[in-house]
């Protein structure tokens, strides 16, 4: 499971919730989202749904409270979003947004949603993947026995080490995102929640 546990001030906007989670998330934006709260859906203009631009503190949240989040609504990404605490005094250094607490690596943005990403964590190390592995292996063996590059020489070695390095790389881009409180709060530091609030085309 992957979860978050952010410190935000009462006066945030849904907007900006949005851009808290992104950061939280290691994603990047792109994305339409929206939030179900009391029967209500609050996001992207696109959506025809109500204005983000209202407060938390207006909804009058208690703890326990909970509501949905859900961004890439083409292969939804839902969040359940739950009121721990409120009226937390954030202390010296800490206006907030904070990541307090955190567990999971998050799933790479453009994955293709739930489904999407386990299929492509099985591809990451199925035959296929081994077999890349095998072949580039091989050929760097080779090089370093000899010393030179003399291996790539041939048309159908370099061929099949090109394609290779190419799946390879083309794999990387669904690794998950490595979770660390330190750089997101760093990230909320640096005020990238307050870019990603707005939908980056």
């Amino acid at each position: 499971m992957v979860w978050r546990r952010l410190l935000v001030p009462a006066a945030t906007s849904l907007r900006e919730l949005h851009g808290v989670i992104q950061v939280a998330m290691g994603w990047e934006g792109v994305h339409l989202f929206q939030f179900h709260l009391r029967a209500l859906r609050y996001g992207s203009s696109e959506l025809s749904a109500a204005s983000p631009d209202v407060s938390l503190e207006s909804f009058r949240l208690r703890a326990g409270s909970r509501f949905a989040y859900e961004y890439d609504l083409d292969v939804p990404w839902r969040h359940e979003v739950r009121v721990e605490r409120q009226h937390i005094e954030p202390g010296a250094g800490r206006p907030g947004p904070y990541c307090l607490d955190g567990r999971g690596d998050c799933p790479a943005e453009d994955c293709g949603g739930p489904a999407g990403y386990l299929a492509h964590q099985h591809e990451a190390v199925g035959l296929e993947a081994m077999d890349d592995l095998g072949t580039m292996t091989g050929v760097l063996e080779e090089v370093l026995r000899t010393r030179t590059t003399a291996v790539l020489d041939d048309p159908d070695t370099r061929w099949e080490f090109e394609a290779a390095l190419e799946r390879v790389r083309e794999r990387e881009h669904f690794l998950p995102v490595p979770f660390s409180r330190r750089e997101v709060n760093a990230r909320f530091r640096r005020g990238e929640h307050r870019v990603l609030m707005y939908q980056r085309l």
